[in-house]
């Protein structure tokens, strides 16, 4: 489970994430990561629309994002935003192509960072 003080809460940090991270696209989720300040822990969110499904659906697509996230939160940079919205093909995803589309994207969005700081 992913810790209460890694979870993204506040709707301005989820729009900043959004509007100025860098975006990384899969066909299952698509994921945001912005950098901020260096002094706080990483912080994560989960956007899942009711394309995704009903509200049982939903819920259970964010359980497992959030359980898939809690296992990389430690490889984000110290005070970024991570944002993971669930694309409609999420719903009938397995447990193992969820972990590959968001460690494919976490991969992409962590070497672009990278490559933005050199």
């Amino acid at each position: 489970m992913l810790p209460s003080d890694n979870r993204l809460r506040r709707r301005a940090d989820f729009t900043q994430a959004v509007r100025r991270g860098r975006r990384a696209g899969r066909p299952t989720l698509v994921g945001y990561l912005q950098r901020r300040d260096l002094d706080s822990e990483p912080l994560a969110g989960f956007i899942v629309a009711r394309t995704v499904g009903n509200a049982v659906v939903r819920n259970r697509v964010r359980r497992r994002l959030r359980h898939l996230v809690a296992m990389h939160i430690d490889r984000l940079p110290r005070g970024s935003l991570l944002v993971v919205r669930a694309n409609p093909g999420a719903a009938t995803a397995g447990h193992d192509e969820l972990a590959a589309d968001l460690e494919s994207a976490l991969e992409r969005l962590l070497r672009r960072q990278s490559k933005g700081r050199a």
